[in-house]
């Protein structure tokens, strides 16, 4: 591997690439150079501020190049990256911020209607405080309170730090430290930490470049949120090794993506479907030229053919992929191989990625729980050896709570989440194989199922549809549809029609909102 670490990865982008295009931001456009010169002063204000290695800095903002710089700052000063998810709640963050002790924390100022600062400082003051959170930077040129420090007042803090003591800082970081700590989304219980090393993430974001076809010159769409592994490595690492240019949007907004994609004359566009189903279905995509688009990558436990086909079709996207990974396997386990079928990319997440193994615990074509094993299966939670424990095994092998089908060929199919299966009458039903049935239903544009409980047959499934705009559709008629497409037991009972899903930053369905509204 080329790199040992990411400080080493972002200086030697930074002159590889010095005059590529590296991030573009509004009116904002700097050089790989320039980001790298960035990047080093913001290292310097760490180091400046006391930051030491394996100190923790996280960072709760939006998609921005403010993010990029201090996050990769405050790596390579040593420090733990521990980005916070934007859609949590001041407490949410706090409790994050307590239990992995972080020193310092980049918070963005208003967002989404939303003061940050405002929300912190409130959770702080009405809960048990955060003792070892000793500096807290806002990521905003607006006045900071009086106790916070504003983004430029940090890093002029570092200005009297030499350039030589960054570089030995960042030398000094080896591939065997950890690199960050990512905080699970928390859908099916509180967030944990996974340890994640430098060289773990080096290794795995190659893998993932050299199988998408990034290359130098791509302009890359990052709309999957930073502090996901999808948009953090998937998005900046990637484009960090292949001298492909950043274009960070902090909100999905169907209108700003279409426009962006046209006027940066966007190539790659990562995202979950609902994404790509959004702007294919868009009424004024025809208006927006997007036949820049060559790479599209995508995963989830339903993706429809009918996407793939159009996404190749309609957009004449060259390449598009799915891939399947969560936070406890640096986010990446199994993905498509360019070439694949379109077949096998709808239908499955591929086949698992060089140095790793993937195996289900039920005979092939059967579903179980997916077990993983290799260079990608984090170090464990951070500090909660009972939860590590319940989920690595002592030959190695990560239990990832998935259920999923493997084929013959080694492609793997998931079929769901272990909690979010139910049991019809004795059957196991699992919820994103009913939907993947019953997304191809012409007048569906977003479904999303549950189980509820039932008198005679204990659960049964329970339909949240989102129909497609001038539809009709009523729930007798999905059901009778439904009946002719798949085993009785699968069929849901109900079916309740809403104007959209619930979806976390990362475009995953909260469940448990579902089932709270029932």
């Amino acid at each position: 591997m080329e790199w040992q670490s990411i400080p080493e990865l972002v200086r030697r982008a930074a002159e590889r690439y010095a005059d590529t295009e590296a991030v573009v931001e509004g009116r904002t456009r700097i050089s790989y150079g320039e980001l790298g010169a960035r990047v080093e002063r913001s290292a310097a204000a760490c180091i400046a501020y006391g930051i030491a290695p394996g100190d923790r800095v996280a960072v709760w903002a939006p998609n921005t190049l403010d993010w990029i710089v201090s996050a990769l700052g405050a790596v390579s000063a040593g420090a733990v990256l521990v980005p916070l998810n934007t859609r949590f709640k001041g407490t949410e963050a706090a409790d994050v911020l307590r239990r992995s002790g972080a020193r310092l924390l980049f918070v963005t100022g208003t967002f989404l209607g939303t003061s940050y600062v405002a929300s912190l400082r409130r959770a702080v003051a009405e809960g048990p405080g955060l003792p070892q959170l000793e500096q807290v930077v806002v990521l905003s040129d607006d006045a900071a309170p009086a106790d916070f420090r504003t983004w430029k007042d940090f890093l002029a803090g570092g200005d009297g730090v030499s350039a030589a003591e960054v570089r030995a800082r960042a030398g000094a970081v080896e591939g065997s430290w950890p690199s960050d700590i990512v905080y699970t989304s928390g859908t099916t219980g509180r967030p944990k930490g996974a340890v994640i090393t430098h060289a773990q993430t080096l290794r795995a974001y190659e893998v993932w470049s050299d199988l998408a076809g990034l290359r130098r010159g791509d302009r890359y769409l990052i709309v999957n949120p930073f502090f996901h592994t999808f948009g953090y490595k998937a998005g900046v690492i990637a484009c960090l090794m292949r001298g492909a240019t950043m274009i960070p949007q902090s909100v999905f907004n169907v209108g700003t993506a279409l426009a962006n994609i046209a006027a940066e004359r966007v190539s790659v566009l990562p995202g979950p479907p609902t994404l790509h189903q959004s702007l294919l279905d868009h009424p004024a995509r025809d208006s927006h030229d997007l036949s820049a688009l060559r790479l599209v990558v995508t995963g989830a436990a339903v993706v429809p053919l009918r996407l793939v086909e159009r996404l190749r079709g309609e957009l004449g996207v060259e390449t598009v992929l799915t891939a399947y990974g969560l936070s406890e396997a640096s986010g990446i386990v199994t993905m498509c191989r360019r070439g694949d079928d379109p077949s096998v990319i709808a239908s499955t997440s591929g086949r698992a990625i060089p140095g790793t193994e993937v195996r289900v615990e039920a005979p092939v074509g059967e579903p179980g729980e997916v077990l993983v094993r290799g260079f990608n299966v984090m170090r464990g939670y951070y500090e909660d050896e009972a939860a590590t424990a319940e989920v690595l095994t002592e030959d190695g092998w990560l239990r990832t709570g998935d259920v999923g089908v493997l084929d013959r060929s080694g492609c793997l199919r998931i079929t769901d989440r272990i909690k979010d299966m139910f049991i019809v009458g004795g059957f196991n039903a699992y919820p994103a194989e009913i939907e993947q049935t019953l997304g191809l239903h012409p007048d569906v544009a977003d479904v999303a199922v549950i189980g509820v409980p039932d008198a005679r047959l204990g659960e049964v499934g329970k339909a949240y549809v989102v129909r497609r705009p001038g539809a009709v559709l009523t729930g007798d008629d999905l059901i009778a549809w439904a009946r002719r497409e798949m085993a009785n037991y699968k069929v849901p009972r109900v079916v309740e029609f809403v104007g959209e899903l619930p979806r976390n930053a990362s475009g995953k369905v909260v469940k448990g909102e579902l089932r709270g509204r029932v």
